[in-house]
């Protein structure tokens, strides 16, 4: 007779982005303590005051010692973290770069790495035009585009690209910038001016190569202006790495063959958003895009904490969401007996 027991690791190490501050941390601490361990978490130190008071908040419910929270570089703290033999799971939440350092440093520990990505939106030259205009309107500036399942990339099939960026076009020239505490306000500032430097050298640097501004591609302090570029090509740092702005890059295929090659075509592997009507073509392009999401007639941005929340290739490993968090952070321990 045998049975399993699911145990506690210990300790869960939480290293969290400055982007959503609390939800992402939440992602990390919720299931950490449904699994009966303890968390040290350690925010972006360019957003480092939410996180804080998420814990002090927890702290009111829990013994003392459940949740801890520290601030710090990710050079020092971070890395602190990652090599203490007190900590026995990291999630990490955020680039690659750092992710790949992370891993090598970590020895024996569990990893959780969430690691971004350049998620493309496939309009197929039977969609519904009018929902796809709107969804990527909303999915590539929603915040600045400053997450990581935003549209990142828009495939279009050549029939219908002029229609599509013709709409597309007249709905991002509607978005208010400004002050994000206005609620009128649809796109605010990036998160610091060397951010909104660099997004303006990759959108510059794609023009000199090649591609077409249609709308925007100007820089105010830390404000950038919602941007279409056309005749993007994927050999373009603004499409070759994830771009974090109000950047809404397109490229142009021709048919379902090329759009599925084009949507793999890059080290990312998070989500993808696929328009057509035809079930056919919609199976097809789930059984082929190679992403860890792929969401039918809606783009890449949909996320509930239910779901199971997690990239191939370079955008990571493991999973997020509750159950699966709850289960990647406990071991599993084997108990048998004989009973002859």
């Amino acid at each position: 007779m045998a049975f399993t027991k699911k145990l506690p690791l210990g300790v869960v190490g939480a290293i969290t982005p400055f982007n959503y501050p609390v939800n992402l941390a939440l992602h990390k601490i919720a299931p950490a303590i449904a699994a009966k361990n303890t968390v040290v978490m350690k925010s972006s130190m360019e957003a480092p005051l939410a996180a804080l008071r998420l814990a002090e908040i927890i702290n009111n419910h829990f013994p003392d010692g459940v949740i801890n929270s520290v601030t710090g570089y990710g050079s020092e703290v971070g890395d602190a973290m990652v090599v203490s033999t007190g900590i026995n799971k990291i999630s990490f939440t955020g680039s690659v770069a750092t992710g790949l350092f992370i891993s090598s440093r970590a020895g024996m520990k569990k990893l959780t790495m969430e690691l971004g990505g350049n998620d493309p939106l496939v309009v197929l030259d039977d969609a519904d035009m009018e929902k796809a205009v709107s969804v990527a309107a909303s999915g590539a500036f929603f915040f600045s585009g400053q997450f990581c399942i935003g549209v990142k990339r828009i495939i279009l099939d050549n029939t219908v690209a002029d229609e599509f960026i013709d709409l597309f076009v007249k709905e991002a020239s509607k978005l208010k910038m400004g002050n994000p505490m206005d609620e009128s306000t649809d796109i605010g500032p990036v998160i610091n001016e060397s951010s909104a430097v660099n997004i303006e050298q990759s959108v510059n640097s794609a023009i000199e190569d090649g591609a077409e501004l249609l709308l925007g591609g100007n820089r105010k302090d830390c404000f950038f202006e919602p941007t279409i570029l056309d005749n993007v090509r994927m050999d373009m740092d603004i499409v070759a790495n994830e771009t974090f702005g109000p950047i809404a890059p397109i490229i142009r295929v021709d048919g379902i063959d090329e759009a599925i090659k084009e949507a793999n075509n890059t080290q990312y592997g998070l989500q993808a958003g696929v328009f057509t009507e035809s079930i056919h073509n919609a199976l097809r392009c789930a059984n082929e895009i190679d992403a860890g999401s792929v969401l039918i007639n809606k783009e890449s941005t949909f996320r509930t904490d239910a779901m199971p929340f997690g990239g191939f290739k370079s955008s990571g490993i493991g999973k997020e969401g509750i159950k699966y968090a709850v289960e990647d952070m406990c071991k599993t321990k084997l108990i048998a007996f004989n009973c002859k």
